[in-house]
């Protein structure tokens, strides 16, 4: 008998109505918003303009939503064109199934489109970015929780994940891998603000970074799961991709220090002079009671005016004194 474990939604989807709320869709949507929340939190302390995060992910959304389809629908092809499958299915996103790495492959891509048209570089607001990616993937994985799907091995641990009998899932209790991911994430997003605050990280090595540590974590806990998956020499595709993603943002870090070091001083043109013309704007707000100040340093200025006859009354007791000089010459 288990004593203790972390118990699985009845139902994935919860009816408002006529209009059904799936769990999946809900955690993604919260994790857009929160992304794009804290992107633009620090995109501004960055020294860009409120709002261009949200403008710029207008377009990397859509695009990663389409990209994290296609890498799910690719590398699972035998779940929608296989025998007695429907390849209608694969457009059923709600679901479940979205590949990180075609999601932000594909949202790169509509990221740079917005980022052109804005005249911003692409690395600077992928920086900006991305602890914020980490965290909307810590969200997004608990839509896992609510699909039953992507578990682990069988555990009797306490914090085992029991799922229920379905379709292509078999009853019992496993390894919550989406609750390590989960949490791994957590840790992603925290390990990149820390290291961009300590080294000032610039022109991608923060997104880099959370490349390589999101990469490193996901390929011990993509071996935990026991989902059909394709392998290669033994090992997960997944786990072959986390590897060679893990590579290639270490090599990008290195040689991205030495070629391009710092931070850009510049990450969306303007800014800066439209920061410089609020602050400009307080003075002229400033001169308003500067000039009353003024017209009270005036009436304080007149008041000695009022007062000249006293300041004349040396004048008048001249003769007085000279008098008295030639009497005491006299004298």
């Amino acid at each position: 008998m288990d004593l203790a474990y972390i118990p699985s939604p009845s139902t994935g989807v919860i009816n408002l109505g006529p209009i059904p709320l799936r769990g999946y869709a809900f955690c993604i949507i919260i994790g857009v918003f929160v992304a794009v929340w804290f992107g633009n939190k620090r995109w501004i302390a960055r020294g860009g303009r409120a709002g261009t995060v949200a403008d710029i992910a207008v377009w990397a959304v859509p695009f990663g939503l389409v990209g994290g389809r296609l890498y799910h629908v690719i590398t699972d092809y035998q779940l929608y064109f296989s025998d007695g499958e429907n390849w209608v299915d694969a457009f059923k996103i709600w679901q479940g199934g979205l590949g990180i790495w075609g999601a932000i492959a594909l949202g790169a891509v509509g990221a740079w489109i917005g980022c052109r048209r804005r005249g911003i570089p692409l690395p600077a607001w992928a920086d900006a970015l991305a602890p914020g990616i980490a965290i909307a993937q810590a969200f997004g994985r608990w839509g896992n929780w609510f699909n039953q799907e992507l578990y682990g091995k069988p555990t009797d641990l306490p914090w085992a994940l029991k799922i229920s009998e379905g379709p292509n899932r078999v009853a019992g209790t496993y390894h919550p891998t989406f609750l390590y991911e989960s949490l791994w994430c957590v840790g992603v997003a925290l390990l990149v603000i820390w290291a961009d605050r300590r080294f000032k990280l610039g022109h991608g090595r923060a997104f880099a970074l959370y490349v390589a540590a999101y990469c490193t974590g996901r390929a011990w806990i993509e071996y935990m799961r026991v989902d059909e998956a394709h392998h290669i020499l033994g090992l997960r595709l997944n786990v072959w991709t986390a590897l060679i993603m893990f590579v290639l943002a270490v090599t990008y870090i290195v040689i991205s220090a030495k070629v391009r070091p710092g931070r850009e001083e510049v990450v969306e043109p303007g800014a800066a002079e439209d920061a410089k013309g609020v602050e400009d704007a307080a003075p002229d707000a400033d001169a308003a009671g500067d000039t009353d100040r003024d017209g009270d340093a005036v009436g304080d200025t007149q008041a000695p005016d009022a007062e000249a006859p006293d300041a004349e009354a040396p004048d008048a007791e001249a003769p007085e004194k000279n008098g008295t000089a030639e009497a005491a010459k006299n004298a």
